[in-house]
């Protein structure tokens, strides 16, 4: 086994580990009424996605196709000019990258897509939680975070989702591979209702102190 596919026998076996409970909560977290679900999202409330507009034919969770990358950061009241200075900056400081969505995996009631590289994914995380310590992936309900996913299907219950989610990966699986050029990262806002737009931020672009 080589070393790329030693990394995504680790992630699978990470996923396979959450518990059901927090499987579910991952899928419920993308979802267009998080509210609804159980977490605490209040208007004002934000998070960083990656869209994922190739994969948005296959997705039948009812949103479009993306990758988080935090969720949640700070409250919208709290993004300030100099809060924006330093995303600009910190997110320039990281490269645009290529993700291939060419494998299907599982957490109870779900099925997903395993975007790799992870690594450029968890870059991103690490360096907005080190320099906004308080910003905490998934509220800390899964420890260190979620491995980077993007759900595909949300819908079954424990009686039908291995027929169900069988049969919708075999009428899935001849569009893949698919890949995704990520060049920005976007700043989503929870407005009581649904996750709206806020600003995108350009990966590895020039950047001048002003």
């Amino acid at each position: 086994m080589n070393a790329e596919a030693e990394a995504r026998a680790q992630a699978a076996a990470e996923a396979r580990a959450e518990s059901p409970v927090q499987a579910q909560a991952a899928a419920d977290l993308t979802g267009s009424e998080p509210a609804a679900t159980g977490w605490p999202d209040v208007p004002g409330d934000t998070a960083f996605t990656i869209k994922v507009p190739e994969a948005d034919p296959l997705v039948r969770a009812g949103f479009p196709a993306h990758v988080t990358v935090l969720y949640p950061f700070l409250h919208e009241s709290r993004i300030d000019a100099a809060a924006q200075h330093d995303l600009t900056r910190l997110f320039a400081g990281h490269d645009a990258f290529t993700l291939t969505l060419e494998s299907f995996g599982r957490y109870p009631g779900v099925l997903y897509l395993d975007p790799w590289p992870h690594a450029p994914v968890t870059a991103l995380t690490k360096d907005l939680t080190r320099r906004w310590p308080e910003a905490v992936p998934y509220r800390g309900i899964f420890g260190a975070g979620l491995a980077p996913h993007l759900t595909v299907a949300n819908h079954e219950g424990p009686a039908t989702q291995e027929a169900a989610y069988d049969a919708l990966q075999a009428e899935l699986a001849p569009s893949l591979p698919l890949t995704c050029s990520v060049r920005e990262v976007h700043l989503i806002v929870w407005d009581g209702r649904r996750w709206r737009d806020r600003a995108a931020y350009r990966l590895g672009a020039p950047y001048r102190v002003a």
